[in-house]
């Protein structure tokens, strides 16, 4: 393991671990709970347990029982590929890497199981079911050490490998910059799903630069143009009106999200999404 991966994991475990926010270890905010039946409303029962559907047809009001599930699946689902190869205070790749540390060492935490994912080229790898620091940083050190320079990020294929994948609802972290199409619809059919989307500022909002000669990092296409303060207000305006269609998408299939830029503190953005708790 690198010094500067060991470093960052030794930052990330004690701000899980040390400065989690109020004493009570059932930090995630899954569902929770497993259906278990119906049964005619006694007095004192939680009127928001009433099954209206039911009620209506039995002309009775019937609530939803259910079994407390005790513990969460936390997926960790890292979207790798060529353009998370930049960044002007770090590349995003570190970011994904701090990222997963948080989760997983969160999931640990909380005695949930944490499931990382990695996803390339639209190919997906599971690993397997764990509930051990040591399970947590093995996948952090597998993204941190993966070749990204040359793979495509594919969203669209990967979610729907991942889907066919996890078997059990599950509250699923799929990370990544989004700069791609994605779909989330059917994954989030059957899972919990927060999009946790890595940026860097310059990217969204690029500052002219003049002659440029530019990289593709995913098919390594390269291409010498000016980049001057109209090419640079056309790509800030395209950029726009593809991160609102995306927005639109999430909102659409109830997916939570935030935004973490390179030169922001994962873990207190992840706080702040889960109001105060993750």
């Amino acid at each position: 393991m690198r010094k500067q991966l060991k470093t960052l994991l030794i930052k990330t475990r004690r701000q899980v671990f040390s400065e989690m926010i109020g004493n009570n270890p059932s930090l995630f905010r899954g569902e929770g709970f497993d259906f278990s039946e119906l049964r005619e409303y006694q007095l004192g029962d939680d009127v928001r347990k009433i099954d209206w559907t039911i009620s209506a047809k039995l002309q009775k009001p019937y609530v939803k029982l259910f079994h407390e599930e005790r513990q969460l699946n936390i997926v960790c689902a890292c979207v790798m590929g060529g353009s998370l190869y930049f960044g002007t205070r770090r590349i995003k790749q570190e970011v994904v890497v701090e990222t997963a540390a948080v989760i997983g060492y969160s999931a640990v935490k909380n005695q949930d199981r944490f499931i990382g994912v990695s996803i390339q080229d639209g190919h997906v790898e599971v690993e397997r079911p764990a509930k051990r620091l040591a399970a947590v940083n093995g996948f952090v050190q597998k993204i941190d050490q993966a070749r990204v320079v040359g793979v495509k990020s594919d969203y669209v294929a990967g979610m729907r490998q991942l889907y066919g994948r996890l078997k059990r609802r599950s509250l699923v972290f799929v990370i990544g910059d989004f700069l791609a199409p994605a779909d989330l619809g059917l994954l989030a059919r059957r899972h919990e799903v927060i999009a946790v989307i890595v940026r860097d500022r310059f990217e969204e909002r690029p500052e002219p630069l003049g002659r440029v000669h530019l990289v593709d990092p995913e098919s390594g296409e390269t291409l010498q143009t000016r980049f001057g303060k109209e090419a640079a207000a056309r790509y800030r305006a395209e950029r726009i009106a593809l991160d609102r269609a995306l927005f639109a998408h999430l909102h659409k299939h109830r997916v939570r999200f935030v935004k973490i830029y390179t030169d922001e503190d994962p873990f207190g953005r992840l706080i702040r999404l889960f109001g105060g708790r993750i």
